[in-house]
């Protein structure tokens, strides 16, 4: 795809959907021997998804698996939008788009599976990390620099931003005195 097309796509995105487990993570699930489960997500995908909410742009994230751990991230990220335990993404994207009111191209999602390429279908921006699978990395508008939890989503969300013209007033805003901690 010529960048500026892909330009043009991510210059209209509203909603950015992120699948979790292979996007989010690096595909690793911990099972604890009393039934918990532990995942690993990279802060710098958490850190952009709150500047990306707090510039107007609405994250959400849709996984097959039902997760404690993905409920908790969402929460700790302040991402209400998240539709997880689902057996059919396509529905739950239907359900989502009547939820938040946008059309298909108002719409990036990142994925990194077959389970996926239903949605990647539709969206008006298609992504994956760079170590999705072939079926998907093929499909879609735009690959990922980054594998799986390792960055991927960041640069998803920097490339939709930047779009936008939204990127350096994130960038300005902490070249001066910014007021506590970040959380992400």
């Amino acid at each position: 795809m010529v960048q500026g097309s892909l330009e043009k796509r991510a210059a209209r995105v509203r909603l950015v959907l992120f699948d979790v487990d292979g996007v989010l993570t690096d595909g690793r699930v911990v099972l604890h021997g009393d039934g918990r489960e532990s995942k690993q997500f990279h802060i710098r995908d958490g850190i952009v998804m709150v500047w990306a909410q707090r510039v107007g742009l609405k994250v959400g994230l849709l996984s097959a698996r039902l997760s404690a751990t993905t409920t908790e991230r969402a929460a700790q990220l302040g991402i209400t939008l998240v539709h997880q335990g689902v057996t059919s993404k396509i529905e739950a994207y239907d359900e989502i788009l009547g939820e938040v009111g946008f059309d298909d191209e108002e719409v990036a999602y990142m994925g990194d599976d077959i389970v996926d390429i239903a949605v990647l279908s539709r969206v008006g921006l298609a992504a994956a990390p760079a170590d999705a699978v072939p079926e998907v990395r093929e499909r879609v508008h735009w690959v990922a620099p980054s594998a799986g939890g390792a960055g991927a989503a960041r640069e998803l969300l920097e490339l939709v931003l930047r779009a936008q013209g939204r990127w350096d007033a994130i960038v300005r805003s902490f070249t001066s005195v910014t007021s506590g901690a970040e959380r992400a």
